[in-house]
């Protein structure tokens, strides 16, 4: 190999390693970048979806739990519970528990559910209610 034909390769190689990171460092930027655009497209098309027309709160008595039910079973039967009485209440067939509402029933295991429970629930125009935790005055 001649001395031209190293300097060729030098200068090939520190312009490739250039142009690499910069389509990395490209890359990286455009998938951290695209996660939040989607999360807050996801965010306001969950608010649009949803439009309520009665919103009631609730506190929910689940003293009879702790009474009717075996130890073991007590938080499955507190989430039937608050099911069926906003059901009841709300004059709802379809009812949907919310992740904060399931992890407040179940934050002392399954023996030891909460005596009584605020809740916030929200009916669509549709007839499904869906149940929040309620808001902290």
């Amino acid at each position: 190999m001649s001395e031209n034909d190293k300097e060729e390769i030098e200068e090939t190689a520190e312009t490739t390693d250039t142009e690499t990171e910069a389509t990395i460092e490209s890359e990286h930027a455009d998938k951290v970048e695209a996660p939040k655009e989607k999360e807050e497209k996801a965010e306001g098309e969950a608010e649009e979806e949803i439009e309520v027309v009665e919103e009631r709160t609730y506190t929910i008595p689940l003293q009879h739990v702790h009474v009717v039910t075996p130890r073991i079973r007590r938080a499955p039967r507190s989430v039937r519970d608050v099911r069926a009485f906003i059901a009841r209440h709300m004059s709802a067939e379809e009812v949907s528990i919310s992740n904060e509402v399931n992890e407040l029933l179940w934050a002392r295991s399954i023996n030891k559910p909460p005596r009584r429970i605020k809740v916030r629930a929200v009916k669509d125009k549709e007839g499904k209610v869906i149940v929040y935790p309620a808001k902290a005055a």
